[in-house]
């Protein structure tokens, strides 16, 4: 078995005119919102083995800040294929995971990420997957299972969606 899952950076700064993208950091309630995401993911065992991060500025701001919410943090690559990354192109990068790997974080972008759990979702939650179709919000997590042996293997409409988190449904929640 494997299992996928896709983390949007969290909300992050476009109030300085003539930045480039990449260079964007995390605003205030980004900086908020994606250590309580990380404090779920440990919560509830999802650390994964590896992590696969955009070098977008961004995205490693947010991995740090959930990474730091891990007794032991897994190895992270920072994957320049990731940034502004097409669903396929995701999926190309996954599926180069080693065997060892049982489960992989991706931490990414919109619209990829979401374009990513809507070719691979076949199964799980009704309401949750609504959600995701809807939209994948920032700092939002699609926790993705497949009946694989290897990531080479991954195809479209083969994964069970086990949850879909936001830091929304985070604050509305108990848990």
């Amino acid at each position: 078995m494997r299992r996928l899952m896709l983390l949007r950076h969290a909300k992050s700064d476009r109030s300085s005119p003539g930045a480039v993208d990449r260079d964007r950091p995390l605003e205030t309630r980004g900086k908020e919102t994606a250590p309580r995401i990380g404090a779920y993911m440990a919560r509830h065992g999802l650390v994964p083995e590896m992590a696969i991060c955009s070098t977008a500025r961004r995205t490693r701001e947010t991995w740090n800040l959930v990474a730091a919410a891990f007794t032991k943090p897994p190895a992270v690559t920072f994957e320049d294929r990731i940034y502004d990354a097409t669903a396929n192109a995701i999926l190309d990068v996954v599926r180069e995971t080693g065997d060892n790997v049982h489960s992989l974080l991706i931490v990414g972008h919109n619209p990829g990420l979401q374009d990513l759990a809507g070719v691979l979702i076949a199964a799980g939650d009704v309401e949750a997957r609504e959600r995701l179709h809807e939209k994948f919000p920032t700092a939002g997590l699609a926790v993705i299972d497949f009946a694989y042996d290897d990531w080479e293997k991954l195809h479209r409409r083969t994964g069970r969606l086990d949850r879909f988190v936001t830091p929304r449904s985070l604050t509305t929640a108990t848990d």
